[in-house]
């Protein structure tokens, strides 16, 4: 029987009258959101850029050099696997990287540093990636010499994941986390393609990567603004391995902007926002900066749904650049630049995401909304997620024009009629678990 849905409530009001929305914390990932340390993120920082250089060339040594420094992650990786569940593994995937002539002129061993957070049910095989890369570089890409502490780029990156792991290492998840700290990302994205090629390759049941990439400056160079309340999350719209089936669907139903990626984006932004406080995310309506890419862009090239975290504001001083002081101005990634509150707060955006979408059942399946006659109602349908256990369902709604998701009708059904139309607005739908916890939204098919 067709249900006549009632509003549950407001996301964001259409009108402009104040209305605050719910918000809904679980108690455990609220807990884990606090936890996050400033002084772990400083300690693991300081012991990461002590390693002098972590180009991806750079020759190896005991207290220097990129494989000191993978070695240091991965020492800090094995030091949680003695938590109480147990089901921590951690490794260095090793590869070899042909001399390409451009920012690799011989062939070069890297590895990715990978800490595995498996899952607690064995029929749930769904993979969750978050990722920060290793490598470091100054203003030569080539100088394999100097020295390039990468603090931020991507230091913080590699920092969030181990104090991630600390914390979360202690929890049990239906799904399996992968922390992955990848290697030549300077050189050409290199170890986010080979770990994208090998989860496309191992049939890998890869629901979402997330990459932080800069996440601990708040300083812009060139003005005076500082911002530590506004974090940017990049998306792609049209996806970048599309086949001509779902080009022509994506015209049919107006959906470009509703790609998978853009779902998890919009999935961070408001998660997030609802366990961290004093951060706002920003959608930002493209895979990366202008004309640029991150270890996000080979798992999207594979047909995988992923986006990148950055902070709000680069420091162009900061970034790539070799050390010295010129005019005033002082040069180079140092750890002296890194805002640990911010830091602790993109850290946090990163984990509620994470156990969030882990504890979740999966995405309903078969999401489809009713074209069998003209009608100022819109009729959705789908089936229970193949993973989990759902106790209801989301139904989402947003004017064509909106950016966020603004509504949210609840149900406990395989279906629901909603009194608006098509016609007028855009519509998707979650699984929701027993713990409350939303899988991602799935954008609706047209169905008979």
């Amino acid at each position: 029987m067709k249900k006549i849905a009632v509003l549950l409530f407001f996301l964001f009001p259409f009108s402009n009258k104040a209305q605050v929305p719910a918000v809904h914390r679980m108690p455990a990932i609220e807990t884990m959101v606090e936890d996050i340390s400033k002084g772990s993120l400083e300690s693991y920082l300081e012991g990461l850029v002590s390693f002098g250089t972590r180009h991806s060339l750079s020759q190896d040594g005991e207290t220097r050099g990129i494989e000191a420094a993978r070695q240091y992650v991965l020492q800090q990786f094995q030091s949680f696997e003695n938590a109480e569940n147990g089901r921590l593994t951690s490794e260095i995937d090793y590869f070899t990287v042909e001399a390409n002539g451009r920012r690799v002129l011989e062939d070069t061993r890297m590895g990715n540093v990978m800490a595995t957070l498996k899952g607690t049910d064995p029929s749930d095989d769904r993979v969750f990636i978050v990722s920060g890369h290793i490598d470091s570089r100054v203003s030569d890409i080539m100088n394999a010499e100097d020295d390039a502490p990468g603090a931020n780029d991507d230091g913080s990156g590699v920092v969030a994941l181990i104090e991630m792991v600390r914390i979360m290492c202690r929890k049990s998840f239906p799904a399996t986390i992968i922390f992955v700290a990848v290697s030549g990302e300077e050189q050409g994205l290199i170890g986010a393609a080979h770990l994208a090629r090998r989860a496309r390759e191992e049939n890998w049941n890869l629901v979402a990567m997330i990459n932080n990439d800069m996440i601990g400056n708040s300083a812009s160079s060139g003005t005076e603004i500082r911002n530590n309340t506004q974090l940017r999350v990049f998306s792609e719209g049209v996806p970048l391995m599309e086949t001509e089936e779902m080009a022509a669907l994506r015209r049919a139903t107006n959906a470009e902007n509703d790609s998978k990626s853009r779902q998890l984006a919009r999935y961070i932004k408001e998660v997030g926002q609802r366990y961290v406080d004093q951060l706002e995310i920003k959608l930002l309506y493209r895979n990366d900066r202008f004309l640029r890419g991150g270890d996000h862009t080979p798992f999207s090239r594979e047909g995988f749904t992923a986006v990148r975290l950055c902070e709000m504001n680069e420091n162009y001083y900061q970034q790539h650049q070799d050390l010295r002081t010129e005019e005033g101005i002082r040069y180079g990634d140092v750890i002296e630049h890194i805002d640990y509150e911010y830091l602790r707060k993109n850290t946090a955006v990163n984990l509620a995401v994470l156990a969030n979408l882990a504890t979740a059942p999966s995405v309903p399946e078969a999401v489809g909304v009713d074209i069998s006659g003209l009608s100022n109602s819109s009729l959705l349908r789908w089936q229970a997620p193949e993973h989990g256990i759902a106790r209801g369902y989301y139904i989402l709604m947003r004017e064509t024009s909106s950016a966020m998701w603004e509504r949210k009708f609840y149900t406990e059904d395989l279906e629901m009629e909603l009194p608006y139309s098509k016609d007028n607005y855009f519509f998707a739908v979650q699984a929701v678990g027993e713990q409350g916890a939303e899988s991602l939204a799935v954008f609706p098919r047209p169905v008979r």
